[in-house]
């Protein structure tokens, strides 16, 4: 069995934000030598996301938008985990509806994603560093 185990490091300089990673994680799999298998793409902190959808500017909008009226990130007090002297109870909540990661299929030594879909690093609490695990594993 082929294999290989890469880390992929973010600093969002705003609050929030998304990012195609579609293309640096099919490189991984070039690189893995995988002809057949499974991707596991993970973010590694509880304030971001990994998903799959649509790389749209409308779209994207429309996420921030919805994410903001589930979970607003002010007032600050409306959270029970910011008495803590945090700010960010609203990423955390954010990422639980966005998801942990995403596992794709590797068919023929490529992604098998569907005709519009993406794979996206979502974050919720930006402005400091935080990584992303990405495991291939297969023949």
């Amino acid at each position: 069995m082929k294999h290989l185990t890469d880390y992929l490091w973010f600093e969002v300089p705003e609050r929030r934000g998304l990012v195609n990673i579609t293309p640096t994680v099919e490189n991984l799999v070039r690189q893995s030598g995988v002809q057949e298998g499974l991707c596991l793409v993970n973010a590694m902190h509880i304030t971001a996301s990994v998903f799959i959808n649509d790389d749209e500017s409308g779209l994207h909008h429309d996420y921030e938008v919805w994410l903001e009226k589930l979970a607003p990130h002010e007032p600050l007090a409306q959270y029970r985990h910011n008495r803590t002297g945090e700010d960010n109870a609203d990423a955390h909540l954010k990422r639980q509806v966005m998801g942990r990661e995403v596992v794709v299929a590797i068919t023929r030594g490529k992604l098998d994603l569907g005709p519009w879909e993406q794979i996206f690093y979502g974050e919720f609490d930006g402005r400091r560093r935080k990584r992303v695990l990405v495991k291939i594993l297969g023949e």
